[in-house]
């Protein structure tokens, strides 16, 4: 059994199962007015059919609803000290969670919202990164996955790439994989609706996500 940690967007919020005070997209009453606004059994997440399937336990799922890898969010506003994937990133580090917890697979989901968001794409960038660059997608897609590469070598890490996102992000996705030793899960034909998976395409992502994962083990 080995331990899983999820960094992801709406795709992989549930509420009840994310850190308090981040904002959920599925729950089991579907409720409008609140945070969560799509109706799901967690069972039917794709995460959580993964776990069941793999019997691998769950550490932290860290995703927070339209959450954006860079520090430009939607409107144009500054996501550097919330809901951004790298900040969140920071937080743990800061709080100790990596010295304090063994993480031996990282799940990360993310890059929808940059791309949906029309956050400046600016230029892929391996090195050298200022806070300025992390404003920007493909420079903050880059210094994540070093990051997380860099904090945890010793364990596997998933880059799961949504459909549709826009070829520059997927590219500069991919591009990152190959050169720090992370596993691109590129997935296809999602049954989505609002731009969501529906429960079919959550059982699209958890066999296409198992399919990769069982692959290495």
């Amino acid at each position: 059994m080995k331990n899983l940690l999820i960094f992801g967007d709406s795709y992989s919020t549930f509420e009840g199962y994310i850190p308090e005070g981040y904002k959920t997209f599925y729950c089991t009453n579907g409720r409008e007015g609140g945070a969560a606004v799509s109706k799901m059994n967690l069972e039917e997440t794709w995460w959580r059919q993964v776990l069941d399937l793999s019997k691998d336990n769950l550490i932290l799922n860290d995703s927070w609803s339209g959450s954006t890898i860079g520090y430009t969010g939607y409107n144009g506003d500054d996501c550097s000290k919330s809901s951004s994937f790298i900040y969140r990133f920071r937080k743990l580090k800061e709080s100790g969670f990596f010295k304090k917890n063994v993480i031996d697979t990282v799940f990360v989901f993310g890059g929808t919202n940059d791309s949906w968001c029309d956050a400046p794409l600016g230029e892929i960038k391996f090195s050298d990164w200022e806070e300025k660059d992390l404003y920007s997608v493909l420079p903050a897609i880059c210094y994540l996955v070093k990051s997380l590469k860099d904090e945890l070598s010793g364990s596997e890490i998933y880059f799961l790439i949504n459909t549709d996102l826009k070829p520059e992000i997927t590219d500069c996705i991919k591009l990152c994989c190959k050169k720090y030793g992370v596993y691109p899960i590129e997935l296809q034909c999602i049954d989505k609706e609002s731009k969501h998976p529906t429960v079919k395409g959550m059982r699209s992502i958890s066999k296409q996500v198992l399919a990769a994962y069982r692959k290495n083990q």
